[in-house]
């Protein structure tokens, strides 16, 4: 269920939800991501790294944190929309967005979750190594979907490539002709 409650907008508030949860001894867990066009593998991943504790925390990238990783085209979904979107997702309980300018690895630093969750993509073994002095406990998860969003637009770009070349080809050459008629002519 969506509450504006769950979003978490700032590092203060944070650091007070975690003490809380701390308190009541739930075991959290952490993970991060964009959440572009979000599909069964986000649904999945979620899921499962939800059943490594009590209470999960979501990072999602802002708009311009993602821009500058992966080009000035994405996100498709804005930040705002995307947010909404992780937080009606039944596995979890709080989202945090994390902006282009915070320091390395704010979030995990702040939470110290006893269970962080990351892909085989995410870290390198020499950050996998220094993360282990911030979290109890590291989990790899592999994909857990045939294709990503990434993967996901470019299939629809190509697409699109696909039916504007049919869709044009002959109209451009038959324009071509009759300028070469006309040339040809004159």
């Amino acid at each position: 269920m969506f509450s504006a409650e769950r979003m978490i907008r700032d590092n203060q508030r944070l650091t007070e939800v975690v003490a809380g949860l701390r308190t009541l001894g739930a075991k959290i867990v952490l993970t991060q991501g964009s959440y572009d066009l979000v599909h069964i593998g986000h649904a999945r991943y979620l899921e499962a790294a939800k059943k490594r504790g009590d209470v999960l925390i979501v990072g999602v990238d802002s708009d311009k944190k993602i821009q500058s990783r992966k080009g000035p085209e994405r996100p498709v979904v804005p930040e705002d929309e995307r947010v909404e979107m992780v937080l009606h997702l039944r596995p979890v309980d709080y989202v945090v967005l994390k902006k282009l300018e915070d320091p390395k690895w704010q979030l995990i630093k702040t939470v110290r979750p006893d269970v962080l969750v990351a892909t085989q993509e995410t870290y390198t073994n020499d950050d996998i190594t220094e993360l282990q002095t911030y979290c109890g406990e590291i989990v790899v998860l592999e994909r857990l979907a045939t294709t990503s969003t990434s993967a996901k637009i470019r299939r629809l770009q190509i697409s699109t490539a696909h039916k504007l070349e049919q869709a044009l080809t002959p109209k451009i050459i038959s324009a071509l002709q009759e300028v070469l008629s006309n040339v040809q002519d004159g």
